[in-house]
């Protein structure tokens, strides 16, 4: 039988709350209370290391923001955030505050700016897993349980499931341990969790995320981008300042050579970098729905300002050619991975903004418009299924149900990442491109395929580019609109 132990708690000293109406001081402040933290933690766990079983536990504490409102505010009803909708208590726990430095001033200064009132800043009641406190240490890891010559459970605070979930995002009513509610979608070792999670998955720090994702599923998108990306470089007009690939190389150059990793991440990442997180990200999930959910788990901590999905289909209509393009307005939900945290009878719409925004951007590539534009691009539902080889099987069963739906397109990502980016409020968005046709005997096979590859992927990366950057111009209240909002919201995006 095993005991506990109960041995005596040691934390840093730490100053009492304190309130501020300039958000610039307030993000100070945080970031002063969680570089004491993880410090706190890392030196009396290297001295663990060294010496053993430290004879007690030690506890270090997120810091938090709190806001109180006493009164029914008058809010400018157009905006989707930046405030809460009535009074009471709402805090968040608040991890990284380097990395999110622009995003906690932009948001917490609305807040001051909307209710005319401080926030406070302190330490929150949220223990701070070593894991993560040593995580941007580099040569600092922790070893797995029984390595370390001390039971680390008994000496420090380790991952917990009860502050890491989506329960906010997904409308569950979670409210915070003292009873406030949420100011942010998600809890600060929610986030810790995933960036862990995203330096595993691409092999780069989330601090080269910028605020545009594109997502494909093969690697001739990847090319292609790289390619851009050193055109890019090669233009000082571009606003375009650096690419970063897996393994962490950065290159400023157009003609710089890189190296990346001998064996490649699952879903490999690639950042064309631009002041401000303006730039854009490429990541290549691969194929199928449980990448596609994995990586937008993850990336959603980021608060992107747009993700959008560009890769290949299957065309299902007999009008449809190789190498055209498909404007999702629509999505058949087959994927089930998302089914437990969305319901699949919440509809997900079309995004207005996305929308004329691709499709704007595919009007340029081709300098094809209106009624022209319909050669070459057809708009529609497109299915997602989780059954690559589906067409292998009785075909009268699934065809009937593509049909009914008026499907235009199958494939095996989009609907997931149309439907991640409605849970997470993540403006999102698809453009595809018919590599095969299944349904007219025109299969993905190597011959077949190869004109289609040369020709269509560098366009259709181009089109992805392009239509990130319309989305870039837009103001963030109007990409970031009340239409992915529901009843009871947080006040961060």
């Amino acid at each position: 039988m095993t005991f506990a132990r109960n041995l005596p708690i040691v934390s840093p000293d730490l100053p009492g709350p304190e309130t501020f109406r300039d958000a610039e001081l307030a993000v100070a402040c945080l970031r002063r209370l969680y570089d004491g933290a993880t410090e706190f933690l890392c030196e009396h766990f290297v001295a663990a290391l060294k010496s053993g079983d430290p004879g007690k536990r030690f506890r270090a504490f997120y810091p938090e923001v709190r806001l109180t409102i006493s009164s029914h505010d008058t809010i400018d009803s157009r905006l989707s955030f930046g405030h809460v909708s009535e009074p009471g208590s709402y805090a968040t726990t608040i991890t990284r505050p380097d990395l999110f430095a622009h995003y906690l001033t932009q948001q917490i200064g609305l807040l001051i700016q909307n209710h005319g009132v401080a926030v406070s800043v302190g330490a929150s009641m949220t223990p701070m897993p070593v894991h993560f406190a040593v995580s941007r240490e580099a040569g600092l890891t922790v070893p797995q349980e029984g390595a370390a010559g001390f039971t680390l459970r008994d000496s420090f605070d380790v991952p917990d499931l009860a502050t890491t979930h989506d329960d906010i995002v997904n409308g569950y009513g979670y409210l915070n341990e003292d009873g406030s509610r949420p100011l942010a979608p998600f809890t600060a070792q929610r986030v810790d969790y995933s960036l862990a999670r995203l330096s595993h998955y691409t092999a780069t720090g989330p601090e080269h995320f910028q605020n545009h994702v594109l997502f494909t599923n093969y690697q001739f998108y990847v090319d292609e981008f790289i390619a851009y990306a050193r055109s890019a470089l090669a233009d000082p007009e571009s606003g375009y300042g650096a690419l970063v690939v897996p393994g962490g190389a950065e290159i400023t150059a157009s003609d710089a050579e890189f190296t990346e990793p001998q064996k490649m991440p699952q879903m490999p990442a690639y950042h064309l970098k631009r002041k401000g997180g303006g730039g854009i990200t490429l990541v290549n999930i691969g194929v199928g729905p449980s990448n596609a959910k994995t990586a937008t788990d993850h990336i959603a901590v980021l608060r992107p300002h747009a993700w959008l999905m560009v890769g290949h289909c299957a065309g299902l209509r007999n009008s449809q050619r190789l190498g055209d393009f498909v404007l999702a307005h629509g999505y058949v939900r087959d994927d089930h991975v998302l089914d437990d945290d969305l319901p699949v009878w919440v509809p997900i719409p079309a995004l207005a903004e996305v929308q004329v925004a691709l499709q704007d951007a595919v009007a340029e590539e081709t300098q094809l418009e209106g009624y022209e534009l319909k050669r070459i691009m057809r708009t529609g539902t497109v299915a997602t299924i989780d059954n690559r080889n589906w067409e292998l099987r009785d075909q009268s069963g699934p065809v009937q149900r593509l049909s009914q739906s008026r499907a235009i397109a199958l494939d095996m990502e989009s609907a997931t990442i149309a439907a991640n980016g409605f849970r997470f409020r993540v403006p999102y968005g698809t453009l595809l491109c018919v590599s095969d046709k299944p349904l007219h005997g025109e299969l993905k096979l190597p011959g077949m395929a190869s004109d289609f590859y040369r020709t269509q992927v560098a366009r259709h990366l181009l089109i992805g580019v392009r239509a990130m950057e319309k989305i870039r111009d837009m103001p963030l209240e109007r990409i970031h609109s009340r239409k992915l909002r529901s009843f009871e919201e947080t006040a961060f995006l």
